[in-house]
């Protein structure tokens, strides 16, 4: 049983704890943690038998705690990771890792000196749908791959209000790429491999504190062509897409994928509902005992941030055309 510290106790930490907490078969326990505002966490832990900390050094000193769970904001993980890993402790971040590829970089290095596993939580890489879309690809399904849509929105910033973090620009750039976008990122890059180049738009249409909406096109460097939304201001939705010359096939939400052969009708296949956040911390705990490594190589997480970073400077650049 690996026990584990939550850091930051607001909804996205809580959902961690509660995807495993009193669980049997994950392998791993929250026993401890510590959050912005202590006060608003105590009743919470006390229900969940977490220890709370006053500060990250005090869990990080605490020598029953294993491993941390990040679910801080997002400026401050490279730095949460490089001092995890200092003090001998496995780590599980929450996306995005961090925003510059040298601070992911940095994070990583640290990791591996130390010896101790680092674990990204891109829980949809735990779909059993996206399993059935890379088997796809790598049976010829598909065909040549020649294109990806994908598309992940919600209606998170109506909720943010100035002052929040996740309502800083600084923490939230390009608007709905941290909470949810990032998401998406990984999941090309999980299912059609790495980034070449991107060409950004990015504006706050509505929105008073964010950017509501990003889009992006994108050559990936198999030479597949990519395209790109996530709308911090609109209904939920989660699509990813491919396309290529023997088929293709649409994952609509979580469940139901949709596969259409050339020349053929779409059929569309319903998968069971999979908690991917017990899921992704199951993983993190069976590689930490020495099973499995977990299913997000770290040149892929450093991947992810470079794709990020060079969105949020290719959106900067204003690298747009007229049209006459």
């Amino acid at each position: 049983m690996l026990n584990t510290a939550i850091i930051g106790m607001g909804n996205w930490g809580r959902t961690l704890v509660n995807s495993v907490q009193g669980r049997n078969g994950a392998g791993i326990r929250f026993v401890a943690g510590t959050t912005g505002t202590l006060d608003k966490a105590r009743d919470y832990a006390a229900e969940k038998g977490i220890r709370l900390h006053a500060s990250y050094a005090d869990v990080l000193a605490d020598p029953h705690v294993q491993a941390v769970a990040l679910a801080s904001p997002h400026g401050i993980h490279s730095e949460q990771v490089i001092q995890a890993a200092a003090a001998g402790k496995h780590v599980f971040v929450e996306k995005p890792f961090t925003l510059t590829k040298a601070s992911a970089e940095a994070a990583v290095a640290a990791c591996v000196k130390a010896g101790v596993v680092m674990a990204l939580g891109h829980n949809r890489r735990f779909l059993p749908a996206v399993a059935e879309m890379k088997a796809m690809l790598a049976d010829g399904r598909i065909g040549t791959l020649l294109h990806v849509e994908g598309q992940f929105s919600g209606p998170g910033a109506l909720n943010y209000k100035p002052g929040m973090w996740r309502a800083d620009r600084a923490e939230s750039p390009l608007g709905g790429m941290g909470g949810m976008g990032i998401h998406m990122v990984d999941m090309i890059i999980h299912l059609a491999g790495p980034f070449r180049d991107v060409r950004v738009l990015s504006h706050a249409k509505v929105s008073t504190t964010i950017d509501d909406t990003t889009a992006m096109l994108a050559m990936l460097e198999s030479g597949a062509t990519c395209t790109f939304a996530t709308l911090a201001l609109a209904p939920r939705l989660w699509r990813v897409a491919l396309f290529g010359t023997a088929g293709w096939v649409a994952l609509h939400g979580h469940e139901n994928l949709t596969y259409c052969a050339l020349n053929g009708a779409p059929e569309t296949q319903t998968f069971p509902v999979t908690d991917i956040e017990h899921a992704e911390l199951e993983a993190f705990a069976a590689a930490v005992a020495g099973g499995p490594a977990y299913p997000l190589p770290l040149d892929e997480a450093v991947h992810g941030v470079s794709v990020y970073e060079t969105m949020i400077q290719a959106a900067a650049s204003g690298s747009a055309y007229a049209v006459a």
